[in-house]
């Protein structure tokens, strides 16, 4: 297993399309080994692939606490197939765009169909954090970051101070 480099804000990487994952071999097992690795070294509690330059539909998810076992979670071409109308608030932070938090709304639940690492069809009804992280993830996926859920004038602020950021800092380079 290995610690992928992640991509910061505004990387234009961040706001690529992941693609269907098609095949379902040893390779696939280790990324996501890969991933988890990386989610858990960051610390967070959600990774999509993309993020550490994989534009595929893959994501990993841990939301055990410090005094839990490990409890990972790897979702592959999740689809959201349903959300409720009731609405939840969390406070929501991105490996992506470190150190910075802010509340965002999004369905309080929701329903998502996804491949397992075997490629078998699952699907999972979500509440609270879970429901929250899988729509974070999923978003990325779609290059949607989670200041798209605020302000515009805060998002401006935080994009503003993360390209001042960058200046110091090389360019991602997308993996092969």
């Amino acid at each position: 297993m290995s610690i992928k480099p992640l991509i910061i804000l505004p990387d234009p990487v961040l706001r690529l399309v992941s693609k269907p994952v098609e095949r379902f071999d040893a390779p696939l097992r280790k990324f996501a080994d890969d991933m988890l690795e990386t989610m858990y070294d960051a610390p967070g509690i959600g990774l999509a692939a993309i993020q550490v330059g994989e534009p595929i539909r893959m994501l990993v998810i841990d939301l055990a606490k410090e005094d839990e076992p490990k409890a990972p979670q790897v979702f592959i071409n999740p689809k959201m197939v349903e959300r409720s109308d009731e609405r939840s608030t969390y406070e929501e932070g991105c490996l992506s765009i470190p150190d910075y938090y802010a509340e965002v709304e999004r369905p309080a639940s929701v329903r998502v169909k996804y491949l397992d690492l075997d490629g078998v069809e699952r699907e999972v009804k979500a509440e609270g954090l879970l429901a929250t992280c899988l729509q974070h993830e999923i978003d990325h996926l779609d290059g949607v970051l989670f200041i798209d859920h605020i302000s515009r004038l805060k998002r401006d602020i935080v994009v503003r101070k993360f390209r001042k950021l960058a200046k110091d800092r090389p360019p991602s380079r997308m993996a092969g």
